[in-house]
């Protein structure tokens, strides 16, 4: 078994004990109402020494919020990233395949593997990539229910040799279990 896939089983092995464990520092990033769907608020755990940005960096990249270690680089490697999108597919389930798909018209060659993630308050599901470019990506798929409109994503990228790979998916894995979505009141850009 190739060291990837043993990786990769080992991060299956991981989000199924994962516990929310760090610092839950309140609101990561805001968005304003959208159609039907309501003004919300992402709330995360930031694990120590890791910086939370929802403004600068995040705005430039078009994301809703990034956590990243030490200086900003702008690789995509080790940076952890929040994505929140209005509701376009019927389940989550036909998110993941789309996602999927996407993934292996780019890459080809590219391998893929899933996993269910024991979220304690919304449906999760994860998936790992892993590219040809020998970049490996962790996705994990959320789904905050009907009502709130949005779906939402955490992401990172990580060479495949990297030395540090289990510790960033041991705190990858924390912030995507102790992430919650709430209605907002608040305006979108009081972030």
């Amino acid at each position: 078994m190739s060291r990837r896939v043993a990786a990769a089983l080992a991060l299956c092995a991981f989000a199924a004990l994962a516990q929310a464990t760090g610092k839950d520092d309140g609101v990561l990033a805001r968005g304003a109402r959208d159609g039907a769907a309501p003004a919300w608020a992402i709330s995360a755990t930031t694990p120590p020494g890791w910086t939370r940005d929802c403004c600068t960096y995040a705005r430039a990249i078009g994301v809703s919020a990034v956590l990243y270690q030490g200086e900003w680089s702008g690789k995509p490697q080790r940076v952890m990233v929040l994505n929140v999108w209005p509701r376009q597919l019927a389940t989550l389930a036909d998110e993941l395949q789309a996602d999927r798909q996407r993934y292996l018209q780019h890459d080809p060659a590219g391998k893929v593997s899933g996993f269910a993630v024991r979220h304690p308050v919304m449906p999760c599901e994860a998936s790992v990539y892993q590219g040809s470019d020998r970049i490996d990506d962790v996705l994990v798929f959320c789904d905050p229910g009907a009502a709130s409109g949005v779906r939402l994503s955490w992401s990172m990228a990580f060479d495949d040799a990297d030395p540090s790979r289990r510790a960033l998916l041991d705190d990858f894995m924390r912030v995507a279990v102790a992430t919650r979505w709430a209605k907002d009141a608040a305006p979108a850009h009081g972030r």
